[in-house]
């Protein structure tokens, strides 16, 4: 199949480019700013389906609204009238097709020309009325709020906000990316599709938790990164960084036992870090009423010790780095952990809880 996408070298563009070839789609005729009429109509002649994504939205005069919307796209619609082809069409639209502003006028004459071509020719299209997009390699300062706020915060830069309350809907470029990819099976029913998810949030909220995700490496504690809006929004600021900020720095402590290093805390999924001990160290000799913790020694080996703290119970596990096994601490059992191997000892930790130190649920007790 060949597939011809207009403004391939946009923001959509670019990323639906790299979801068609993981798709196994290798044969893209790709038009852009560069390309000449000859190479728009020698890849209409071509296109089994094409993505027509290219458009006017930051203008420098308003009369390009119409020569980049309504004159591109009813030139596309000419051309393969002219060569008799019927080809599927996708169309990115903008939710300000619904509004009377010059740009969404332009939206939605360009609409009502590709339906018109649908209705003639029989070729389906499918119209996207698509909210704020964001998602890497968006243009900052551009026609995106995100990829401004993601820029400006990753760079130590100040953002202009004029009503943290204002409302936004907001639609990611990977969800964008899927729908377009499932067209192609042509089992969608041709007309106006929506991306399967939408966000609606506030101008205000995205502003904040972009400014935690760059505290975050300071208090080492990050946000609910793993799903949702939270999700999208910390893969695309971190598509901002630049590149020496690709790495950061954790603190360290050591003492004569060996180091200890915290690496990342959650809200309300613990902490993790890792620590190391000298052989013959003993770390530990504690108990908790409530903290949980999990224990994977991934270099080294290392004898646990589990003491009841009401009945003097005690067991003892033999665990090494290359035999991985998780040894769990159990509230009212006092436990420590000692370097019985002859190198250093290096054991990764999780805790249920970030440390409190006015409440470490931490009591020293022999093991």
């Amino acid at each position: 199949m060949k597939i011809l996408i207009t403004g391939a070298n946009g923001f959509i563009g670019k990323n639906l480019q790299v979801h068609l070839r993981e798709a196994g789609y290798q044969d893209l005729i790709c038009i852009d700013r560069n390309s000449t009429s000859s190479d728009l109509l020698d890849g209409l002649k071509h296109a089994d389906f094409i993505y027509h994504l290219a458009g006017v939205n930051r203008p420098k005069d308003i009369a390009e609204f119409q020569t980049g919307n309504v004159g591109l796209t009813e030139k596309i619609i000419a051309e393969l009238n002219a060569i008799g082809r019927a080809v599927p069409l996708v169309y990115t639209s903008s939710i300000q097709a619904e509004f009377d502003n010059p740009y969404g006028v332009s939206k939605s004459v360009a609409e009502r020309a590709l339906q018109e071509y649908q209705q003639s020719s029989g070729g389906p299209v499918y119209i996207y009325r698509l909210p704020n997009v964001f998602g890497k390699w968006c243009r900052p300062n551009y026609n995106s709020a995100v990829a401004t706020f993601c820029h400006n915060t990753t760079h130590n830069l100040p953002i202009t906000i004029n009503d943290a309350n204002a409302p936004l809907k907001l639609v990611y470029i990977d969800d964008v990316c899927a729908s377009f990819v499932a067209l192609l099976d042509l089992q969608t029913q041709a007309g106006q599709v929506e991306v399967d998810t939408i966000y609606d949030t506030t101008v205000g909220f995205v502003a904040e938790i972009l400014a935690k995700f760059r505290t975050s490496r300071d208090t080492l504690v990050t946000e609910s990164v793993g799903t949702g809006l939270i999700r999208a929004l910390y893969s695309t600021y971190v598509s901002y960084l630049a590149p020496d900020d690709f790495s950061y720095q954790v603190p360290s402590y050591g003492d004569a036992r060996g180091v200890f290093v915290e690496m990342l805390k959650t809200p309300d999924c613990g902490q993790f870090s890792f620590f190391t001990a000298h052989p013959g160290i003993t770390r530990g000799g504690h108990y908790h009423h409530t903290k949980t913790e999990k224990f994977l020694v991934i270099k080294g080996e290392a004898r646990f010790g589990f003491r009841h703290i009401l009945t003097g119970e005690r067991i003892e596990l033999i665990t090494k780095g290359t035999e991985p096994r998780i040894v769990e601490t159990i509230p009212g059992w006092a436990h420590d952990i000692t370097n019985i191997g002859q190198d250093e000892m290096v054991v990764m930790l999780w805790a249920n809880e970030i440390f409190d130190r006015q409440k470490p649920d931490t009591i020293s007790h022999e093991v």
